[in-house]
């Protein structure tokens, strides 16, 4: 007798890259998608590729995807039979579980029962602890005074973490080495895990000495079959956020890796477990024997697309047949993994600005594609990223033979994709996976944090330069009669009066001067050298009459071929060694094409608040004063002038900028109009 239900409907309460590829496999199973959506995300790549969608509410995310109600509410309305709740969000709410079993609707994750007892790492500990599972040796029991932690300390030994028993991302944890130190830091983590939590309890464990993280997935059925499909290595971590993961790890052995997985399987028995979920272990490189559990999340990962590039199955099709009632079909042993899967996450941060936020308007979007690659993503021309929601912008998954293959493939594909627009980690990720110790497979969770201060951003090559400046003197050729957009070739040939642009990206600043024409000229790059040049542009078909263009350039018999995109002032370019945005930057005067002297423009460094405008609009400033206050992610960044001179304002406190949005320009007081003139 079968206990399966039938399921042809399933609402996707998410957004971003994760509904995106859930929806991907409900079209492939034959099952009809509904998308939810916030206002900022009317247009949103997931919303354009579902079957239906709905609206919940504001941009907050407190009055829209978290609002469980909402979310049950519009399962209903479109007769959706079961919710997929991917990762974050309402994922491991017990009392969102709860509300889909009350409204008759398939909730595809565990029980409400297994969330809330694996979502407290107190209570966890206690589960696991009764199937055998290794747990770190630590002091952990609700309630927990600070005397009582400092006295377990001693017993425990150090250097201890102190964990949030709440909660997680690493909010709250405190390592400890001096025992003198651990009152002030029991203070510290409280207050942040109430702050963040809402539950200051906390517990102690004891710090393993090079750790890495390393966890297993499972999937269990209703009927009593748990199996594990082996384990993923993601010890590479900026202040506990995962940045790349991998599968299988390059540290475990096949004796290792079945006691790992056996003991991930008796994780998932101690709570009756039912679904995908994953097992994290902590486990030191000097000791990869000795493992020991560290909580499990009651969901699917970001990373489980390695998984399924090394098993060869679909975790969300699974979600959904377990969810109906099939048994799995399969057994540990018919589990095989073939093969290496590496996966680099794409945030919307700023490495050369130590790692601050970014956002912006998405102009363009390229892809890397091929053997062995795989992309998650939620991006598409036109995609608005700002603070609203999580960073995380998409995900480069490469396929190979063994690790060395994967890791090639993987820059390979960095090295082709690009966010026109959006200032991403992507340049940072192929520097990490270049590092010797990444390479060797000699992780630990401290790497990455020890390898930032050795990341500088890339210079702007010469060919980026001239590629831009090309791009706007066309846009400024002289044409009575005709555009020079439409000319057959993208090109209007004939003498030209040399033009000089001043051109800013990232940390360098240089004078392109152009003469000639497109097919026959030459350019002189300030700091560069002189080139012969020729350009060819294929238009492209993006929003705008630049975007997705591909433009050409010929520097002394060299062809350097650029992407190419325009977003508010800046030109994005890439060109399979990552992308840059350049601008043009207004001139103070020239005299004579040689001695040039130009203004300090102050621009936001990421996007958020205007807290504050110290000076007013015409007021003479000197280096180092501060001219405003720009606040993101609770921080406050004070824009200081890099020169003395006249100030001109162009946004006032209270308003929202976008990163690299203008906010003030320094003239030098020797400079006047008459000058300019």
């Amino acid at each position: 007798m079968s206990d399966t239900k039938r399921i042809d409907t399933v609402l996707v309460a998410n957004r971003g890259e994760i509904a995106v590829r859930v929806i991907r496999t409900l079209k492939a199973m034959g099952i009809r998608s509904v998308a939810v959506f916030s206002e900022a995300d009317r247009d949103a790549r997931h919303v354009r590729e579902a079957d239906t969608a709905v609206l919940l509410g504001p941009a907050a995310a407190r009055e829209s995807y978290l609002v469980i109600d909402k979310v049950i509410a519009a399962a209903v309305e479109t007769g959706a039979q079961a919710i997929h709740p991917g990762y974050g969000f309402l994922s491991e709410n017990s009392e969102f579980a709860a509300a889909c079993a009350t409204a008759g609707i398939a909730f595809l994750g565990p029980s409400a029962h297994a969330i809330e007892t694996m979502g407290d790492k107190i209570t966890a500990k206690a589960a696991v602890s009764e199937f055998d599972v290794p747990v770190v040796p630590g002091i952990s029991r609700p309630g927990l005074t600070d005397d009582e932690l400092i006295a377990g300390a001693a017993e425990v030994g150090y250097p201890v973490l102190v964990k949030p028993s709440a909660g997680g991302g690493g909010k709250g944890m405190r390592l400890v080495h001096d025992p003198a130190d651990l009152p002030d830091a029991l203070v510290s983590a409280r207050r942040e895990a109430a702050s963040s939590f809402g539950d200051d309890t906390l517990f102690l464990e004891r710090f393993v000495l090079r750790p890495r993280h390393i966890e297993v997935q499972i999937l269990a059925d209703t009927h009593g079959n748990v199996v594990h499909l082996g384990e993923r290595e993601c010890s590479l971590q900026r202040r506990h956020q995962k940045v790349v993961e991998e599968a299988p790890s390059p540290l475990l052995d096949e004796a290792a890796r079945a006691r790992i997985g056996e003991a991930a399987c008796n994780t998932a028995r101690s709570v009756d477990y039912t679904g995908a979920g994953t097992v994290e272990f902590i486990v030191s490189a000097d000791a990869p024997d000795e493992f020991f559990f560290m909580e499990m999340n009651t969901r699917l990962q970001v990373e489980h697309p390695v998984t399924e590039m090394v098993t060869g199955l679909d975790l969300v099709e699974w979600q959904v047949r377990i969810a109906a009632g099939e048994p799995l079909g399969f057994t540990q042993d018919d589990v095989t993994l073939t093969g290496h899967a590496i996966e680099a996450r794409v945030y919307a941060e700023d490495p050369g600005r130590g790692f601050l936020p970014t956002g912006g308007t998405v102009a363009d979007v390229i892809e890397a594609s091929g053997t062995g690659i795989r992309v998650d993503s939620g991006l598409q021309p036109g995609t608005v990223v700002g603070s609203d929601y999580d960073p995380m912008l998409a995900k480069v998954i490469a396929h190979a033979a063994d690790r060395a293959g994967a890791l090639r493939r993987l820059d390979r594909a960095l090295a082709d994709t690009a966010v026109l627009g959006v200032v991403t980690n992507i340049d940072f990720a192929r520097f990490l996976l270049a590092d010797p110790e990444v390479v060797a497979g000699a992780l630990d969770t401290g790497l990455l944090d020890r390898r930032l201060g050795d990341y500088t951003a890339p210079e702007t090559s010469d060919a980026a330069l001239v590629a831009a400046a090309v791009l706007r003197w066309l846009q400024h050729w002289p044409d009575d009669t005709s555009d020079p957009w439409d000319v057959p070739d993208g090109w209007r040939v004939g003498p030209h009066v040399p033009t000089s642009y001043r051109l800013a990206s990232g940390d360098r600043t240089a004078h392109v001067r152009l003469a000639g024409t497109p097919v026959a000229g030459n350019v002189d790059v300030e700091g560069g050298k002189d080139y012969s040049l020729s350009a060819t542009l294929d238009a492209g078909t993006g929003r705008g009459a630049v975007d997705g263009s591909v433009l050409a350039v010929v520097l002394d018999g060299r062809r350097h071929v650029f992407r190419v995109a325009e977003v508010d002032d800046a030109i994005w370019l890439a060109d399979g060694h990552g992308s840059v945005a350049v601008r043009e930057v207004r001139e103070a005067s020239v005299r004579g094409g040689d001695a040039h002297t130009g203004d300090a423009d102050i621009t936001s460094p990421m996007p958020g608040a205007v807290i504050a405008v110290s000076v007013e609009a015409g007021a003479e400033v000197t280096a180092g004063q501060t001219i405003a206050i720009v606040e993101a992610m609770k921080m406050e960044h004070a824009l200081t002038a890099p020169i003395d001179g006249v100030v001109e304002l162009f946004a006032v406190a209270g308003e929202q900028v976008k990163v690299d949005q203008l906010l003030a320009r320094i003239t030098p007081p020797t400079e006047t109009k008459e000058d300019v003139a």
